[in-house]
């Protein structure tokens, strides 16, 4: 199992719609823990919080539901409709072979982040959040400009008080911003900043990152928000793209799945596609394979016809 949290508009949903069409929905199961909201658009109008509140949720509920999820047993999973802020008929959810819980709140209590074998914390730089949930609130749900941009600022007390804390829980962190170094800006292509913390074991990727695709991805030595050190991988969305799917194509090999590359990785929408983007999904599904295998690291190669090898964790 793997818990996907980040703030409103991070992109949580776009990662994983891309791991569930790589696998296919009968390998990968799904949830979006939003749906555990205690209340409906109109009713949160008269409350003195949002929907980024715990009080807005059943947390307890949803703890429960990971729980039995991650022991293989169904669930009757309310649903809440970001469409029309109502709540649904509930859906009855049978979790296969993988199972992702992504949302707001997934990793807010110790036990809902003890039901994941993997956690990933969402941070796009606030400029960027920002803009994404101003066109996707506009074109999907209705609101006007001046009404997100309202509602962000009302958010902006919980997103620091229980969103952002959860980034500490996380066993990667996921970046997707411009390099300002280069003198980019938020309008052109994101590259992915990917800090792998040491909670997990995480994938040798020395047969991948080398100097031949350095100019596609490297890792580097970096300095956590405490002081620690941790290992980030750096994907430039400015390299060709024949180095970045050298890369892609190893980690898949790695996971022993059928050629080719799915076409889903990566995707943003129906308007584009993502290089990084598709690196990270890759790399997420990677350690889900490791996961089910017991946490054996297993060594990613480039090299053509030569087939990955386990290693000893």
């Amino acid at each position: 199992m793997v818990g996907i949290a980040g703030d409103s508009a991070s992109g949580k949903t776009t990662l994983t719609q891309g791991l569930v069409e790589a696998l296919g929905s009968d390998r990968i199961t799904a949830i979006c823990v939003d749906d555990y909201h205690r209340y409906d658009r109109v009713e949160r109008k008269g409350l003195p919080f949002t929907p980024l509140h715990p009080a807005c949720n059943y947390v307890d509920v949803m703890e429960q539901h990971l729980q039995l999820l991650a022991l293989g047993q169904p669930v009757l999973k309310p649903v809440y409709n970001h469409g029309t802020g109502t709540l649904d008929r509930p859906v009855l959810v049978e979790p296969s072979e993988f199972v992702i819980a992504e949302g707001l709140l997934p990793l807010h209590t110790r036990l809902a982040r003890a039901c994941f074998d993997v956690t990933v914390y969402l941070d796009p730089p606030e400029i960027i959040r920002r803009r994404w949930k101003v066109k996707r609130d506009v074109a999907k749900r209705g609101y006007a400009e001046d009404e997100v941009a309202s509602e962000l600022a009302r958010r902006e007390p919980e997103s620091a008080a229980y969103i952002r804390p959860q980034r500490a829980h996380a066993d990667i962190v996921v970046r997707f911003a411009p390099i300002e170094e280069r003198g980019e800006t938020p309008d052109d292509p994101l590259s992915a900043y990917v800090m792998l913390r040491p909670t997990i074991a995480h994938p040798d990727l020395s047969g991948v990152i080398s100097e031949d695709t350095r100019k596609a991805a490297h890792l580097k030595l970096l300095r956590d928000e405490d002081g620690k050190p941790v290992d980030a991988l750096h994907v430039h969305a400015y390299a060709e793209q024949s180095l970045t799917e050298r890369v892609q194509r190893a980690l898949w090999r790695a996971l022993h799945e059928p050629e080719p590359l799915p076409s889903g990785l990566g995707r943003l929408g129906s308007e584009g596609r993502s290089e990084p983007l598709a690196v990270v999904q890759l790399l997420l599904l990677f350690h889900l394979f490791q996961a089910r295998g017991g946490g054996e690291v297993v060594r990613a190669t480039a090299t053509a016809g030569v087939e990955p090898q386990p290693l000893s964790s």
